[in-house]
């Protein structure tokens, strides 16, 4: 299987992002994808919550998956929408930050709410708190997608491996991580992270990311690390996005996963334990 990983620098303006990302995802067909990934907040970036409330939409109104399901279609592809930010019916307003798997028929196979909220203080001046425009989810996703059992995370779960251990141990071989990492914790962080959960898991990793400054209209403009990333079962990076908006294709052998658990059967040697 040929995957491609979208990198994209979005904006706060969804109808400006479509277009866009649209042109990747035909560049990475073009190129002989047959798995084209997108990043987390594939809709929009943004940290203003009147603007939010104003351009997103709920799922069954929402034009990005709409285009983003019907290029599937006429592409014949298996797309990972990274996630969008989605409106909810839910009482206090929050929204939803949801992953989509698309197969080739334009159907949606699996839906991931992200679990774990990015509510950190990354310097005096640098703070976040994704949980209060944003619900979490409550439940992990393993889909089926005919060439391999696909485990869906984003961004901030890369922080908790018992997430990815789960779905390892529930017959994941490859791992999506659709991510909007932070620059600063990026650099210091994202790449260990990945390759950690390429092998303490024995799964495929791909890591599609936004990248670059992000254009905002209202509320202040983000920063984001890139850094799109491939990484097989043994921990090596099979592709690098670099910092730059684009497609990295990488070719992915499936038997890798089988080979590498023969080797170091971990995942089926946890084991109880008391304390502390």
């Amino acid at each position: 299987m040929r995957a491609a990983l979208v990198q994209l620098s979005v904006t706060d303006d969804p109808a400006a992002n479509l277009p866009v990302t649209v042109d990747f995802i035909r560049q990475a067909a073009a190129g002989g994808a047959g798995f084209v990934l997108t990043p987390e907040c594939t809709n929009l970036l943004s940290s203003d919550r009147a603007l939010q409330r104003a351009v997103l939409a709920h799922e069954d109104e929402d034009a990005t998956l709409s285009a983003l399901r019907a290029e599937a279609e006429r592409l014949g592809i298996w797309l990972l929408i990274g996630s969008l930010g989605l409106k909810t019916h839910d009482p206090d307003g929050r929204f939803a930050n949801r992953s989509f798997l698309i197969g080739p028929s334009g159907q949606i196979v699996a839906r991931y709410d992200k679990i774990h909220m990015f509510d950190v203080d990354v310097s005096p001046t640098e703070r976040y708190r994704e949980s209060e425009a944003y619900r979490p989810g409550t439940k992990a996703i393993l889909a089926e997608a005919g060439f391999a059992r696909i485990g869906m995370a984003i961004c901030y779960d890369l922080r908790f491996p018992q997430l990815f251990r789960r779905l390892a141990q529930a017959g994941a071989e490859v791992l999506t991580l659709p991510a909007a990492f932070n620059d600063t914790t990026g650099a210091a962080h994202w790449e260990s992270l990945i390759r950690a959960r390429a092998i303490e898991n024995t799964c495929f990793v791909l890591a599609p990311a936004q990248c670059g400054t992000h254009a905002a209209h209202a509320g202040k403009p983000r920063r984001t690390h890139g850094h799109s990333l491939a990484v097989a079962p043994w921990g090596e990076v099979l592709a690098d996005g670099g910092t730059e908006p684009g497609v990295t294709l990488v070719d992915l052998d499936l038997s890798r996963v089988a080979e590498a658990r023969a080797r170091v059967p971990s995942i089926t040697h946890d084991r109880g334990f008391d304390g502390p």
